[in-house]
């Protein structure tokens, strides 16, 4: 197959695509506490720009800061949960066949990965050794913690087009939250939103047209 020359690059979210869904720990975690499912997105989507996990994620805070600051959001809403209790669980697995299909993708596409992320040494070495091992793949690596400004902030993502010099109309870009799709969207990129690894894979050879699989 050849690849379609209509595009320069294809730029990745991390978790929820590269890994696992953080979402599906989240879930259990609640379940765990007796919290009703999804207590711990609630709360982070109550002032989106502005709680402890925007602040987190922009190294606004540290770990002690964030594991306070959630704890005061989750008491708000008559959850007991500590922050430290969430970031335990947020490391997702890698999912190598997304991992392939980045590796085939590369051959004939930049790429970069754009990652809201937080400052956590809790992952362990080997994890840790695992994801770095996927982010050398990448050409660019913009990582909110990093640069202090988060997805959906358009900002984020004209940061990619610079690192790579690309027209954001030639770039496809894959995520797994429709929020932090609709700004890449309006600056022409094409978008896929990513619900799990088979589907999202279908689409980006359709886009492609490559083999990714």
């Amino acid at each position: 197959m050849m690849p379609n020359l209509d595009f320069d690059a294809v730029l990745w979210d991390f978790g929820g695509v590269i890994l696992s869904s953080p979402f599906e720990a989240f879930n259990d975690l609640e379940a765990a506490r007796g919290l009703p499912r999804d207590t711990i997105r609630r709360i982070n989507a109550a002032n989106p720009d502005s709680n402890a996990w925007a602040r987190f994620e922009r190294s606004e805070i540290d770990l002690a800061g964030f594991d306070e600051a959630f704890a005061a959001e989750a008491e708000a809403v008559g959850a007991r949960l500590r922050g430290r209790d969430v970031i335990a669980v947020i490391h997702g697995a890698v999912r190598p066949a997304m991992v392939e299909a980045l590796d085939r993708v590369r051959r004939h596409y930049r790429t970069a990965c754009l990652t809201n992320n937080v400052n956590d040494n809790g992952a362990g070495a080997a994890y840790a050794a695992e994801v770095g091992a996927v982010m050398q793949r990448f050409d660019a690596v913009i990582e909110s913690r990093r640069v202090g400004v988060r997805k959906p902030d358009p900002r984020f993502y004209e940061m990619a087009c610079e690192i790579l010099q690309l027209d954001p109309r030639r770039a496809v870009y894959l995520d797994d939250l429709g929020i932090n799709l609709k700004p890449a969207k309006a600056m022409g990129m094409h978008t896929i939103k990513v619900t799990g690894a088979d589907q999202a894979l279908a689409e980006l050879e359709a886009v492609l047209g490559l083999t990714l699989r």
